[in-house]
């Protein structure tokens, strides 16, 4: 079982992704941290702990930073997941209130609470974790793995022509992470563009998991919709949960071994490259994947839920 942290900005997307982590029996899931990006840092702690009392998951949730390290705050991706980052559905006010601990402290105890086990897997700006870094440097040599969410290699960017939305939020914060001495693995555009799932797979897990999948379901329309008008496809990028399903399903994935540096300014910022450096520490990108057992993989766990 893989101890796991999501540092999100539900966000439909990731409301998937995390969901698939609550419901997953090789999922130990430790927490969530908040981040801006999809929504405010407000919105996404309040939808972090809505999320988890949908799943009556008892798991803490700490909020992060709102704002990047350096750059202007952008604005946040109201038109692709809704004002409140479920789509049409209605804000859920939960029961729970956060953790007293901010995400970089989270993050730190979690990580010094359990060395060489916990796997953080931010699937929004890397804001969080670049402030974890800096709080507590020696966390780079305890954890696990660091597997992002984020950036591209050869398929170009989803908010600019150039850049991931994630990684173009925050770059500063994104050039600390890649340039960290701890092992990073790369779930990019390059294939969470190729996993998509259509609006009858959503339509399918309300039978079986009304509750779970029915919330998904409604959530999902607002997405639906904007990716036919943008992308011009029937359906969604599973973006969350492809990074989520490769921590514990490597073998679904073809790997390729390099460094990433992130562009921080210019035309191109927010743009992740190979690196040409001998000093920096080889990253695993994901290239290559195996479609179809991604999708089932996800839809099949939702599908055990309630």
């Amino acid at each position: 079982m893989e101890k796991v942290i999501i540092d999100t900005d539900p966000g439909v997307d990731d409301a998937m992704a995390v969901l698939y982590a609550c419901l997953s029996p090789r999922i130990e899931l430790l927490g969530l941290t908040s981040i801006f990006g999809n929504v405010t840092t407000e919105i996404a702690t309040r939808n972090a702990l809505a999320l988890l009392e949908l799943a009556k998951a008892d798991i803490p949730v700490a909020p992060g930073a709102d704002k990047p390290i350096v750059q202007a705050q952008r604005e946040p991706a109201w038109e692709v997941h809704g004002r409140d980052g479920f789509g049409d559905v209605p804000a859920i006010t939960p029961e729970r209130a956060p953790v007293g601990e901010t995400a970089a402290e989270f993050i730190c105890r979690s990580v010094n609470e359990n060395p060489g086990e916990v796997v953080l897997c931010p699937v929004g700006p890397l804001t969080n974790v670049a402030l974890a870094l800096k709080h507590d440097p020696s966390i780079a040599s305890k954890v696990k793995g660091v597997t992002i969410m984020g950036g591209s290699i050869d398929d170009g960017g989803n908010v600019t022509p150039h850049a991931e939305a994630n990684i173009w939020q925050d770059p500063h914060a994104a050039e600390i992470v890649f340039g960290a001495d701890w092992p990073v693995t790369m779930v990019g555009l390059d294939v969470t563009h190729r996993v998509v799932c259509t609006p009858e797979d959503f339509a399918g897990l309300v039978e079986s998991a009304p509750i779970l999948g029915g919330f998904l379901n409604d959530a999902a329309q607002f997405y639906f919709e904007f990716h036919r008008k943008v992308d011009g496809i029937y359906g969604c990028h599973m973006h969350d949960p492809t990074a989520v399903i490769s921590i514990i399903h490597p073998e679904f994935f073809e790997i390729d071994a390099h460094g990433i540096e992130v562009i921080v300014e210019g035309e191109e910022i927010g743009r992740t490259i190979r690196s040409n450096s001998t000093t920096r520490r080889t990253a695993s990108v994901l290239r290559g994947v195996e479609v179809e057992k991604v999708r089932e993989e996800f839809l099949s766990m939702i599908k055990s839920g309630f």
